[in-house]
């Protein structure tokens, strides 16, 4: 079994400079404090370092799904839709896994080096993502900065996390350009907080970075070395003592120029990604039945042009190679048809904005994406959107949207065997298509902001993996039909002086014609019927800044889930700025607060409580 060693990894841990708080009141200047995301109180982890889907565990738009914990491995799902159906960008490009959504999330960048992420849904994501039915992720490059900091933390279960980060901006100009740089390596281990929880990363990143006051060129390279093992990791409920090593490497050459004041902009970016995987059921009696390695090579553009004040076009393409090798996922008579395939997209969208009385606007919104594949058919899909905007007044906009958007399936539904294993595939599954209908609108009110959208989404031919607990020894099933979600989603925000909330809410329902009487279904209904999200910030005075994270679910009824539907989860931190030190912060935290018992994947057992201890430097 492959394993990282720690020799030469720089000792560190979490939170990074990016955002100064500043509070006149208090006599202790705070320290500068990484904001990862503003819309999560804790930006780093308890666990281990942080990654970029660690604000995602209480972001109130996405819902992650873990196994063991959220560095390890997690399902990002958005709007109630499965892993699959959530997409990540990065830039210009849109990075996945074509073997499966598990690893959609995998991105072996350190976020400091990238800008808090948004949630696109609905028209946005249609206009934005790419194989993404429910929602995208985006993440922008950060401008390089002459900062860093070092840090270092332990906890419970022999906990170890380090992680440094430097960046330099030279003073010499490249054709009228700084020539920057940065750099990033991060390394964590522990022994789990349940036996054979054990884990050991490690994370190294460099970046390139050319800027002016309108364009920035990134050339970037990552690597991520991850084992991590879990009872019933993937394929419980038998006992196992399963375990995964993954080794991810991501190229990315990014150009973005801005023009102008009024939101134009070309972007345009080149990528690889490499995930290697050795995933064994029996730790104690390892093989080579599952091992994959699958590449992706994608190259896009993007950009909005105005024509005048009142008429803008947006444009977007791309293309995408993939292929995969495996002993497991291969092509035969009970397995897939392929382990290649290139996919290609467009898309033109128009945006004209008239100019109403009392300071209002309306902005009409009309186009369509085109994917095709050299493996499935290809698809055109619409999306339209009204908007009407506001300068004053409680209600500052009010838009109502439709969108379609497809996906291919990936090679874990495709290739699997379709008669053994523990995982049985379907190699004639199709296109999957979303249509999404919403109703949305952002307010003010008395320094609350909020944002709110009531949305219905019709997923036809949605990939899903079922499972029937009454039959003994049965395999997940990788299943195809139609399924329906209504669903309404609300985020409010208010800073007062010492004190910051953000507050979010989120209804679900759904309905399906695929599952079989007595059979459940591990993703597209592993959602919450009601779940509301807490962050929290107080700002406590003479150094000390208490964060505090929360999320209270009402789920749905699943029966592959063994206890606890309803459930608080909380994080807590406590920060403490050293006098007299300058840059130098001490941080204690706690992830499940009131260590409660939950399957956030049905049949994988929950974390425990955890606890850790840490200091950074930063400069």
């Amino acid at each position: 079994m492959h394993r990282i060693s720690i020799a030469s990894v720089l000792i560190v841990s979490p939170l990074v400079v990016l955002a100064e708080v500043a509070v006149p009141a208090d006599p202790v200047e705070l320290a500068p404090v990484m904001v990862y995301s503003p819309d999560v109180a804790n930006q780093v982890p308890v666990s281990s370092f942080a990654t970029p889907v660690s604000v995602l565990r209480f972001e109130p738009l996405v819902d992650v799904q873990s196994r063991g914990f959220a560095e390890a491995q997690s399902d990002i799902s958005i709007r109630g839709g499965t892993f699959d159906q959530t997409g990540f960008t990065v830039g210009a490009v849109s990075i996945y896994d074509p073997q499966t959504g598990h690893y959609a999330g995998e991105l072996p960048v350190a976020p400091s080096m990238l800008g808090a992420p948004t949630i696109n849904t609905g028209a946005q994501n249609a206009m934005s993502g790419w194989s993404a039915t429910a929602g995208n992720v985006g993440y922008g490059w950060n401008r390089v900065t002459s900062q860093g900091f070092v840090s270092a933390g332990g906890g419970s279960d022999n906990l170890l996390r380090t992680e440094a980060y430097s960046g330099y901006v030279s003073s010499k100009k490249i054709a009228g350009r700084t020539l920057a740089a940065d750099a990033s390596v991060a390394y964590s281990e522990s022994e789990g907080s349940r036996p054979f929880g054990d884990h050991e990363f490690a994370r190294y990143n460099a970046r390139i970075q050319l800027a002016d006051d309108v364009s920035q060129t990134d050339l970037f390279a990552g690597y991520q070395d991850k084992f991590f093992g879990w009872r019933e990791l993937y394929a419980g409920p038998f006992g196992s003592t399963e375990t995964d090593d993954l080794q991810t490497t991501l190229l990315v050459l990014n150009h973005r120029i801005n023009h102008g004041a009024d939101g134009d902009y070309f972007q345009a970016g080149a990528y690889y990604r490499r995930n290697d995987d050795e995933y064994q059921f029996n730790r104690a009696a390892p093989n080579t039945a599952f091992i994959h390695r699958t590449e992706v090579t994608g190259a896009s553009f993007d950009g909005r042009h105005s024509f005048t004040e009142a008429t803008a076009l947006r444009y977007r393409a791309g293309v995408i190679a993939d292929e995969i090798e495996s002993t497991e996922l291969v092509v035969g008579p009970v397995n897939g048809r392929y382990n290649d395939r290139t996919q290609g997209y467009a898309g033109l969208f128009a945006d004209h904005t008239v100019t109403l009385a009392g300071g209002r606007s309306l902005v009409m919104t009309a186009g369509a994406n085109y994917d095709a594949s050299n493996r499935s058919g290809s698809a055109v899909s619409p999306v339209a959107e009204v908007a009407l905007a506001k300068d004053r007044g409680a209600l500052r906009r009010v838009y109502v949207a439709y969108s379609e958007t497809t996906q291919l399936p990936g090679y874990t539904a495709l290739n699997s065997n379709s008669a053994v294993r523990f995982f049985r595939g379907n190699r004639d599954l199709g296109r999957s298509e979303s249509k999404n209908i919403e109703l949305g609108a952002d307010t003010t009110i008395e320094n609350w902001t909020f944002k709110t959208a009531v949305f219905f989404r019709k997923d036809e031919n949605l990939v899903d993996w079922t499972f029937n607990p009454a039959l003994p020894r049965t395999a997940r099933i990788a299943a195809q039909g139609d399924s329906d979600t209504l669903g309404f989603e609300s985020v409010a925000r208010r800073n007062f002086d010492r004190i910051d909330l953000v507050l979010g809410y989120a209804w679900l329902h759904k309905t399906e014609d695929y599952l079989a009487p007595g059979t459940d279904s591990f993703y597209a209904f592993n959602f919450p019927v009601h779940r509301v999200t807490a962050a929290i910030v107080a700002r406590l005075g003479a150094g000390f800044e208490a964060r505090m994270d929360n999320e209270f679910r009402v789920q749905e009824d699943n029966a592959l889930r063994r206890r606890n539907d309803e459930v608080l989860l909380s994080s807590l931190g406590l920060y403490y700025t050293v006098p007299g030190v300058k840059g130098l912060t001490l941080s204690a935290q706690v992830d499940n607060l009131w260590n409660t018992y939950y399957e956030e994947v049905p049949l994988v057992p929950g974390a425990r409580r955890e606890w850790s201890v840490g200091a950074r430097y930063a400069w």
